[in-house]
C-alpha cells in the first residue's frame, strides 16, 4: 500500500497483505490445539467487531458523503446506500441458499469443501468439522471486493482518503488473522495434519487479491456505482457478521468472551479509522 499508485495497484497490494495475514493466524495452528474452542470464539468475536466498525467508517460514511455530494439524490441521498446495503446482504443470503447446491454445505463440509475423501474426517470429531469453511470463504471475497472498492473510492469525496482505504485494509487483515485460524484449527481437530490444516488454512484467503482488483477496476471504470459499491461490501459483511461469525462464536458456551473480544474489535478498528485517518 504505497500512496501515489494506482488504484488497482493499490488494491492488490492491500488484498495481498490481508492474505499474508490470514496466513500468518492459520500458523497458529502450530501452537495451539483443536481443543482449544475458547481461543477460536474470542477471535471469531474480535473478528466480528473489526468488521462492524470497518463498514461503518470506512465503507458506508464515505458512500453516503458520496451520494449527498452528487447532488441528484437530494433529500434521498439515503436511498443509493440503503439500496446497494441491501443487495450486498440479499448477495450473501442467496449465496448461502445456492451452496447446498453446488456441494458445498453438505455433511462433512471440511471434507467436501476441499474436495477430499470425507472419510478423512474423523467420525468423532463431527462437531470439530462443522466448521466455518464455505461460508468463511465467500467472507473472504467480500472483504477482498471491500478492500478493491475502498482504494477505487480514493479521491472521490473528503472521506475516500487514501488513509481510509489503508486503515480498511489493516482492519481488514487484522480480522483476517483470528479467521485464517478459524479454518485451520477445526481441519486440525478434524483430523488433517498440521502442515494441512494450515495449508489450507491460508489458502482461504488467496482469493482475496482477485477481488480485490475486481472491485477496484469495477468501481474505475464506472464512478457513478461508487455509493452502491460501497455500501453493497458493507452490506454484505454485515450480515456475514449476523448471520455466520457470531452465531458461530456462541454456539460453544464462550458467548460472553466473544461478546467482549467483539468490542475490543470494533474500539481496535475505529481508532485505527479516526486516529490514522
Amino acid at each position: 500500500m504505497l500512496h501515489g499508485h494506482s488504484p488497482v495497484s493499490q488494491a492488490l497490494l492491500g488484498t495481498f497483505f490481508t492474505w499474508g495475514l490470514t496466513a500468518a493466524g492459520a500458523a497458529l495452528v502450530f501452537v495451539f490445539s483443536s481443543g482449544q474452542r475458547r481461543i477460536l470464539d474470542g477471535s471469531l468475536g474480535f473478528a466480528a467487531g473489526v468488521m462492524l466498525a470497518a463498514s461503518y467508517w470506512s465503507l458506508l460514511a464515505p458512500a453516503v458523503e458520496m451520494a449527498t455530494a452528487s447532488g441528484g439524490f437530494g433529500s434521498l441521498a439515503f436511498l443509493p446506500v440503503a439500496v446497494g446495503f441491501a443487495l450486498g446482504a440479499a448477495f450473501v443470503y442467496l449465496a448461502d441458499l445456492l451452496m447446498p447446491h453446488w456441494g458445498a454445505a453438505e455433511d462433512p463440509q471440511t471434507a467436501l469443501a476441499l474436495n477430499l475423501d470425507p472419510a478423512l474426517t474423523k467420525k468423532s470429531d463431527t462437531e470439530g468439522a462443522r466448521m466455518l469453511f464455505p461460508e468463511s470463504e465467500l467472507s473472504i471475497r467480500i472483504e477482498g471486493l471491500a478492500v478493491g472498492v475502498g482504494f477505487g473510492a480514493v479521491g472521490k469525496t473528503a472521506s475516500a482518503t487514501f488513509e481510509s482505504a489503508r486503515n480498511l485494509a489493516l482492519g481488514i487483515g487484522i480480522q483476517n488473522f483470528p479467521e485464517g485460524l478459524a479454518v485451520s484449527l477445526p481441519l486440525r481437530g478434524a483430523g488433517f495434519s498440521t502442515w494441512r490444516a494450515f495449508w489450507y488454512g491460508q489458502l482461504s484467503g488467496m482469493v482475496e487479491p482477485l477481488a480485490g482488483v475486481f472491485g477496484a477496476f469495477a468501481v474505475v471504470l464506472a464512478e457513478p456505482i461508487l455509493p452502491y459499491a460501497l455500501a453493497f461490501a458493507a452490506g454484505a459483511m454485515v450480515y456475514v457478521i449476523m448471520d455466520d461469525i457470531i452465531p458461530e462464536a456462541q454456539i460453544s458456551g464462550n458467548g460472553k468472551l466473544a461478546s467482549w473480544a467483539s468490542i475490543l474489535g470494533f474500539v481496535v478498528m475505529m481508532s485505527l479509522d479516526v486516529g490514522l485517518g
